[in-house]
């Protein structure tokens, strides 16, 4: 048979049939999915996030029942209310330890950013003696575990009678969150391009005059990450307050032990407490999530 009819004096291929179906059907990709693939990938990703969102669910559940809802679940669809939560807010000293947590949280986020970034610039700009050795030392104490620092860490607060206060927790929180944020300031402050210290020499600002009006700007997406890593470090740890801290009375984490007694724990007062002590960090995350995944380029190109 033919492939080619005659029209005037060109010759037009005739395309068989079975090849004009198999141009039809379109080629996937080799980044796209089939679609046993995606449902897959879908279904795994659901049940992942009801794993994760459960503990959360179950715990805001709880707390709206009586104090012995954990042991009968069921009771708290028959006894649903906000009492827990009216004898932590209004019965208890919980607003003192949530307004001394956020005070000493604050001041660990802003302490612990202001050393870092400039720790981190520091490195990431200048060359002196012991730079080198001085990252190196910074990921070196990342790899003590807190338990290991507890007994160093309270002779050194006994030595300089910072034993049993605020200054003395938010020092020793900033050791966990400052080696952490300069490695992660240094490595942001290594994309900046040099030419923007040289731009800020010629027009006569100080190296902390560049370091401050011009690099910092920039670097807004790190510092966002590590503000946010710098307050839960303070807002969620357990450990170094219970053991720094002899006042039950001071911050949420010594505090709240109080509702847990030897015998018997209130759970009811002890999910509701949990559920308002999440509270804080999921609004310092919604005033910092814009910067968290903003690049350091579109950063330095606006205005």
């Amino acid at each position: 048979m033919s492939t080619t009819t005659e029209r005037g004096s060109a010759a037009v291929p005739v395309v068989p049939r079975a090849a004009r179906g198999a141009a039809r059907r379109r080629v996937r990709g080799r980044a796209e999915r089939s679609t046993g693939a995606s449902i897959a990938l879908h279904a795994t990703l659901l049940v992942a996030s009801a794993i994760a969102v459960f503990p959360v669910l179950w715990i805001l559940f709880i707390s709206l029942g009586p104090s012995t809802a954990w042991q009968q679940p069921n009771e708290v669809l028959h006894h649903l209310g906000l009492g827990n939560y009216r004898f932590v807010l209004l019965h208890s000293h919980f607003p003192r330890w949530f307004l001394n947590s956020v005070i000493v949280a604050a001041a660990t986020t802003v302490l612990g950013v202001l050393v870092s970034a400039s720790a981190g610039y520091a490195v990431s700009r200048m060359r002196f003696p012991g730079h080198r050795p001085l990252m190196w030392t910074f990921l070196v104490t990342q790899m003590f575990p807190m338990a290991v620092l507890i007994v160093p860490l309270y002779n050194l607060l006994v030595q300089l009678d910072l034993l049993d206060t605020y200054i003395g927790l938010v020092l020793v929180y900033c050791t966990i969150s400052v080696p952490f944020c300069a490695w992660m300031l240094k490595g942001y402050f290594d994309t900046i391009p040099r030419e923007i210290d040289e731009a800020g020499r010629v027009d006569g600002l100080t190296p902390f005059g560049t370091f401050w009006r011009l690099v910092m700007p920039l670097a807004k997406p790190g510092l966002a990450v590590t503000a946010f890593f710098s307050f839960l470090t303070a807002w969620g740890e357990v450990a170094y307050s219970n053991q720094f801290m002899r006042d039950p009375h001071t911050t949420l984490a010594v505090g709240i032990r109080t509702f847990a007694a030897d015998q018997r724990a209130d759970w009811g007062s002890m999910t509701a407490a949990s559920v308002v002590i999440a509270i804080p960090a999921a609004i310092v995350f919604m005033l910092v999530q814009k910067h968290l995944v903003t690049g350091l380029t579109a950063g330095g190109t606006k205005g």
